[in-house]
């Protein structure tokens, strides 16, 4: 048994997520060169106080509070600060943790990093275009790359399909 089922049995899903299972062995730690110009007090002016808390403080929204956990339409996750596109929806799936996850971002849509926060060691992933903090990958995910993308919803915006991707700001 893992420590994540074995949380979860206990009704501790959102605890299993968020001190993590261990590092995700096949998201190499890379990192991406950040493409946007703007500076965190430009990104403050243009977002919400909680998304810009979670993108660029590394904040954590509250387990089970966003709306894109119950999202099952067709379309595109882009980064709520820069609407970099960064995950396709039939690469979502439902992981119990409370946050929106997926199994595989879209190419060279993410750049990671080394977290030793919270008593353990966990690979945070980033917006490759803006350095936006997204969340967690693990190595407990679904077949086939066996990885979780463990995602905050206030940092994603979700694009329905047939509606067309916002113009890249920053």
């Amino acid at each position: 048994m893992t420590r994540r089922s074995l949380l979860k049995l206990f009704g501790l899903a959102p605890v299993a997520a968020f001190v993590g299972c261990a590092e995700a062995k096949d998201a190499s730690t890379n990192n991406t060169a950040v493409v946007s110009k703007l500076s965190h007090a430009d990104w403050e002016k243009l977002l919400p106080p909680e998304s810009y808390r979670v993108l660029f403080e590394e904040a954590t929204e509250r387990a089970g509070t966003s709306p894109l956990n119950k999202e099952k339409r067709e379309g595109v996750f882009v980064c709520a600060a820069c609407y970099n596109p960064l995950f396709d929806s039939d690469k979502k799936f439902e992981s119990g943790t409370g946050w929106p996850s997926f199994w595989k971002p879209r190419d060279a849509a993410l750049g990671t990093k080394i977290d030793n926060t919270f008593f353990s060691t966990r690979t945070e992933y980033h917006c490759a275009h803006c350095g936006g903090h997204q969340g967690h990958v693990f190595d407990d995910g679904p077949a086939p790359t066996g990885l979780r993308y463990c995602n905050n919803g206030v940092a994603l915006r979700f694009i329905p399909k047939g509606e067309a991707l916002p113009a890249l700001r920053g």
